[in-house]
């Protein structure tokens, strides 16, 4: 079956990879912890994990013991910018294939995708990890608390 929208596994990795660190308890989350929630391969995780790291958004410590953990609060990291770290810049482009003449008068999919590219990027731009830490995750995760009541004064 084919797909409509294409979002690759390492971002699909990077975004469910940083939720699991957020909502997680530990000071850190392990690579085999983030692969086996995440469906994905150890080996892929790692890497996604440490291009994160480098960009910014993670720490991390080597070994049997090692792991990742955010050095951001859940409420400054948006998905964007996870999205755009692994795939580089959304840009919502008139044509759906790229490119730069078409071949008809009017786009055979009616700028639909288009209007799907700009709602998913709108979308991205405005949800943070802290989005994804519910209740049960904020209840008895004092990093996590501390972390979004430095941010946000409303908790």
């Amino acid at each position: 079956m084919g797909k409509i929208v294409n979002i690759s596994e390492a971002v699909s990795i990077a975004l469910h990879g940083m939720v699991i660190i957020a909502q997680s308890s530990e000071q850190q989350v392990n690579v085999n912890v983030i692969a086996e929630r995440a469906g994905s391969s150890k080996f892929h995780v790692a890497k996604v994990m440490q291009k994160l790291a480098k960009d910014g958004f993670l720490g991390s410590h080597r070994g049997p013991s090692g792991g990742f953990f955010l050095i951001k609060s859940p409420l400054e990291i948006k998905l964007i910018d996870i999205y755009e770290a692994i795939e580089g810049k959304l840009i919502v482009s008139q044509c759906p294939i790229n490119r730069p003449i078409c071949p008809f008068d009017t786009c055979i999919f009616g700028n639909v995708t288009t209007k799907m590219v700009k709602q998913f990027k709108e979308f991205i731009e405005k949800k943070t990890l802290a989005d994804y830490i519910g209740a049960k995750y904020r209840k008895g995760n004092k990093r996590i608390l501390n972390s979004i009541m430095i941010h946000d004064n409303r908790l």
